[in-house]
């Protein structure tokens, strides 16, 4: 059994509720030991970048931000899809704390051994 755990997540602003909810369910696997990756994708690539969750909180969670800070305190890694992110013009020298650009080898290598993933 692998003791990683993947989340991938597609959705920014244009739905705050399963960008926040991916970060929760984050927040639980890296607090369950699990070496854990969220693989940002399509409009995901936009919460990287430094004070775009600023304003995204859902009623009953904790704020977006709140929630990317301590997964990466906790240890999470933030993938984030390079050709996503390049095609929206973002810049790349300008990641919140735990993201790193990458290419989607990284999402195949990081599942290669059954890694159990959830999207949103």
């Amino acid at each position: 059994m692998s003791n990683k755990f993947c989340v991938t997540l597609t959705h920014a602003k244009n739905d705050p509720d399963k960008a926040t909810v991916a970060f929760v369910v984050a927040n639980a696997a890296v607090a369950s030991n699990k070496e854990t990756m969220v693989f940002l994708s399509i409009e995901g690539v936009r919460v990287a970048t430094p004070g775009y969750a600023d304003d995204i909180a859902e009623p009953g969670f904790a704020p977006l931000k709140d929630l990317m800070s301590n997964f990466a305190k906790a240890g999470g890694k933030i993938f984030v899809c390079s050709p996503c992110f390049k095609r929206r013009g973002l810049d790349e020298t300008k990641l919140v704390t735990g993201a790193t650009i990458v290419g989607g080898a990284k999402l195949v290598e990081f599942l290669s051994d059954g890694s159990p993933c959830v999207s949103y």
